[in-house]
This record gives structure tokens, C-alpha cells and sequence, in this order.
């Protein structure tokens, strides 16, 4: 591919021309990380890339670079092919898309199979070796399940979505279109529902269902559960990382991301765009409001307010859980400082 083509696709993508190098043309073959970068590749330097200083030792034959004036004259002066982007990372990501393209398989049923005769299967859906489809399950056309996939009785699985090997759907679990579900997830499990009496825990049956809306993500071995009544619902183009547990009733916006090993408690209520980093654990039937962040490893028992960035366990605001871990590392100075004003205390007032 011509470097200008490319442009041509990141101007489409930005939505105006862009600025790019004059007179320099090449051809591109793939693209890498600007340290690792070789000829013939394309890479990028965000804003806040700590990679800066490696534009002037790269391999790379092009850069996309942020409008930054020094990194231009200096990616210039070196004869490298660049173009502006005001979101490199995101210009990188169209990039690799221009070069990579996942596996995909053609359309079509394997004779191994087992497929329900009230299942319908819409236009151009691919089904794997060993799926196994239950009754009255809806497959949207250009739908593909993977080898082992497994669909209990009454899913609907919306247009262009991909379940790939081994991940199962329970029974009446819906999904919408360009959804995702990535290998070992589970989607639509019982929940955790039981009911302790004298002679020991009673189940209680969860006859509720898993809701994901269009454009939903879910990483490898993420469970989502369903409730005793009503749905568990996760909002259009929310980012599901691997590992990741989401209790029985919960209630995701949209356009929220959560990184691996986070763990949801029933009841849980998230607002739109937020963003849940690696272990972050919720309790039981928290509120989460739109926009906010709680970093890793933080333990949310009570309402987070919209916007806001916790830390911690438990989470308290992330500007003064930065305060208090400054504070801990100094803890034994102070702890010796204490036992010394201590010890002159007693000196002047002996202790009764």
C-alpha cells in the first residue's frame, strides 16, 4: 500500500484533509511500534508518548504524528513520510486494520453440527465444528459461532455477531448486532441466588435473562449472570475485558470499558463511559455515575458520583488516596518519631 493511500483512509476516518509530508511516497507493508519499527513500516508518537526521542534512531518509513510542531521539523529532517492526526493512537489503530484483517470464516454449516429444527439461521451465518444449537434460538444473518459454541434454547443472536470456540450462551440470553463473545465466556449462567434457612441454603431459581446491546465486547472466561426476575442488561459498545465477573442483575450504560479481573456483585447500577480498571471489586447494588474511573485493585461499597476517580480500598477520591499513600510509605519514620516524642513525654510527665 502507498503511504497516500493510507492518508487518504485517515482523512476519511478524520473527516478533512490532513496535513503530510510533501513529495515523500512509500510503500508500506505493515505497521509496528516505533521501536521496533523496520523499513517499509508505519508507526506513531502520541501526545504523551514517552517514545519521543526514538523518531530520531526509528527504522519506521512513516510516522503519524500529533500536530506538534517540533515532531514534524524533526521527523522532516530526517526524510521519513509523516501525517497529522489529532488522535494518533486512534489513526494507528485504522492502520493496522488497513493491514490485518482477523480470521473470518466463509459461510456455511459444518455437517458436525447439532442444530435444532425450530432454530432459524438467517442469511450468510457460518457455523463451526460441534456447535450446538438449541430450539427456538434466532442467529441474525452474517452471524458465526465458532467450533463448541453451545446455545440453550430461546437466545437470539443479532446480525454480524461472532461467539467465538468454546464460549456459551444460556438459555433466553439476547444479543444485539456486532456483538462480540470471546472464547471460555459465559453468558447468561444462573446467578448467585440463595435463600439460608435453619437446614441450609434453598435455591432460589433464576428465571430472569442477559441483555447485551448492539456493538457489546466480552474477553475470554468473562461470566455474565442472569437474575431470578427481570434482566441483567450491558449497554450498547461497552468493552468487557478476559476474566471479568458481572453479577446477576446488574445494570451496565453504554460505552463503558473494564479491564480484566474486575468483579460485580448482584444489582450493581453503572452510568454511561465508565471505566473500571484491572480487580477493581463492587458491592452488592452500588451506583456508579456516568464518566466516573475507579483505578486498579479499588473496592467500591457505596455510591460513586458521576465524573468522579477513585482509588483504593475501600475507594475513596484518587487526589486524596495519592495523599494517604505518600503518607504510608513514611509511616515508620513516623512511627519512630512518635515513640521518641513518646518517651520524652513520660520523661517530663511520668505516666500514672
Amino acid at each position: 500500500m502507498q503511504f497516500s493511500q493510507l492518508v487518504a483512509q485517515l482523512a476519511t476516518l478524520a473527516g478533512s484533509t490532513l496535513e503530510s509530508s510533501p513529495g515523500t511516497d512509500p510503500v508500506l507493508t505493515g505497521v509496528a511500534a516505533v521501536d521496533e519499527a523496520n523499513a517499509g513500516q508505519i508507526s506513531f508518537l502520541d501526545e504523551d508518548n514517552s517514545l519521543h526521542d526514538w523518531l530520531d534512531r526509528t527504522a519506521a518509513s512513516a510516522l503519524i504524528l500529533p500536530p506538534d510542531a517540533a515532531l514534524i521539523e524533526r521527523a522532516t529532517a530526517r526524510g521519513l513520510a509523516w501525517v497529522v492526526f489529532p488522535q494518533p493512537r486512534l489513526a494507528f489503530a485504522a492502520a493496522i486494520g488497513a493491514f490485518y484483517r482477523p480470521f473470518r470464516p466463509q459461510p456455511g454449516i459444518h455437517p458436525s453440527a447439532v442444530i435444532d429444527p425450530s432454530a432459524r439461521l438467517g442469511y450468510g451465518v457460518s457455523i463451526g465444528a460441534h456447535v450446538v444449537i438449541h430450539g427456538d434460538v434466532v442467529v441474525g444473518d452474517g452471524a458465526i459461532l465458532h467450533a463448541n459454541v453451545v446455545v440453550y434454547p430461546g437466545c437470539e443472536i443479532g446480525a454480524d455477531s461472532q461467539l467465538h470456540a468454546n464460549c456459551t450462551l444460556h438459555e433466553r440470553t439476547r444479543l444485539g448486532q456486532g456483538c462480540v463473545i470471546h472464547s471460555g465466556a459465559v453468558v447468561g449462567a444462573e446467578g448467585f441466588g440463595f435463600v439460608p434457612t435453619r437446614e441450609g441454603w434453598f435455591k432460589m431459581e433464576q428465571s430472569g435473562c442477559v441483555v447485551l446491546e448492539d456493538g457489546v465486547e466480552v474477553g475470554c472466561n468473562s461470566t455474565i449472570d442472569r437474575p431470578a426476575v427481570g434482566e441483567t442488561r450491558i449497554g450498547r459498545q461497552t468493552k468487557i475485558d478476559n476474566l471479568v465477573h458481572i453479577g446477576h442483575g446488574c445494570r451496565i450504560g453504554e460505552a463503558c470499558a473494564m479491564a480484566a479481573q474486575v468483579g460485580m456483585a448482584g444489582g450493581v447500577e453503572v452510568g454511561n463511559r465508565v471505566i473500571l480498571a484491572g480487580q477493581v471489586g463492587v458491592a452488592n447494588k452500588v451506583k456508579i455515575g456516568d464518566g466516573a474511573i475507579a483505578s486498579s485493585k479499588s473496592g467500591l461499597h457505596s455510591t460513586i458520583a458521576a465524573g468522579e476517580v477513585v482509588s483504593g480500598y475501600p475507594a475513596i477520591p484518587n487526589r486524596l488516596w495519592l495523599k494517604a499513600s505518600a503518607v504510608y510509605n513514611k509511616l515508620p519514620e513516623l512511627y519512630k518519631q512518635v515513640r521518641s516524642l513518646q518517651k520524652r513525654l513520660d520523661a517530663l510527665e511520668p505516666r500514672q
